[in-house]
């Protein structure tokens, strides 16, 4: 890593302090009865960079994602975003003020068509407004700025073609790229991917790579949670592992899986997990 780097100066080890936050929480607990479902005792994530979080399953990282986006109350703990605390803010707030995520099982809305779901993720609606509706003149400039910019998106994720069929009849693949699109229609400063690999076939993953990347180049941040190592080692500028509700770990993706912890953690669920460099690409 040069100095130019983010994370040149930033100690390999849990809750490590980042050169430029655009999020911080402590003290985050969540429990399911006597479950320990999320205990994190200090988290960042550096802005304008990838960081991947990684675990075994079971390990708290979409309940994590829940909490941080309003999906989900904890039973303590303190989040900021932009230096703003967003706990207790709902998760349609989260998103207005920059925050927005996807999830692992896709909530594209199946009977509405591509270019219907596209418009549902932009800001600003005038129309949404009770009274506004009934005065066409005070929306529908929007509504073509909000179309115009649902193109674009589609376009770019080569969805265009698809823009007028129901988004029940996409492939899975495809309704993973219809979400992140949709997320983009907000202009967001941060996006939260969880598990966006998950059931996509490969043709597609290599799509969806560019993208993320695409979006990094584009200065926004990006949080993703992902179980594939190759891919994290491929595009994840650092690394945050958990285990059993903690942050066990964290650093560039090339020293993380070697940290013995981190093996084990994995080991005790994937016997078949390659976290080495060596592996295959």
């Amino acid at each position: 890593m040069t100095d130019t780097d983010p994370f040149a100066h930033v100690p390999h080890e849990p809750g490590a302090p980042k050169k430029d936050p655009i999020v911080t929480a402590d003290n985050v607990h969540r429990h399911f009865g006597g479950l320990t479902a999320v205990e994190v005792d200090h988290f960042e994530v550096q802005r304008g960079a990838i960081t991947a979080l990684i675990g075994p399953n079971g390990a708290g990282k979409s309940t994590f994602f829940n909490l941080l986006t309003g999906f989900d109350k904890p039973q303590s703990g303190e989040w900021l975003f932009n230096g703003h605390s967003l706990k207790g803010v709902s998760p349609a707030a989260v998103a207005r003020a920059g925050k927005v995520r996807t999830f692992q099982l896709t909530k594209a809305l199946s009977r509405m068509t591509v270019i219907e779901n596209m418009r549902l993720g932009a800001s600003r609606q005038r129309g949404e407004n009770f009274f506004a509706a009934f005065v066409p003149k005070l929306w529908a400039q929007r509504e073509e700025e909000i179309t115009a910019q649902a193109h674009v998106l589609l376009k770019r994720f080569k969805l265009y073609e698809k823009k007028d069929d129901y988004a029940g009849s996409l492939s899975g693949g495809q309704r993973k790229l219809l979400e992140m699109a949709r997320a983009l229609m907000s202009e967001p400063e941060m996006v939260m991917l969880d598990e966006p690999m998950a059931g996509v076939n490969p043709a597609l993953t290599e799509s969806l790579l560019d993208h993320i990347v695409e979006l990094k180049n584009e200065g926004v941040t990006v949080l993703f949670v992902e179980h594939d190592m190759h891919m994290v080692r491929r595009i994840s500028d650092w690394v945050v592992v958990m285990a059993e509700g903690r942050i066990i770990a964290e650093g560039p993706p090339s020293t993380v899986m070697q940290n013995e912890e981190v093996q084990a953690a994995y080991l005790g669920v994937h016997h078949d997990t390659d976290l080495s460099e060596e592996g295959p690409a």
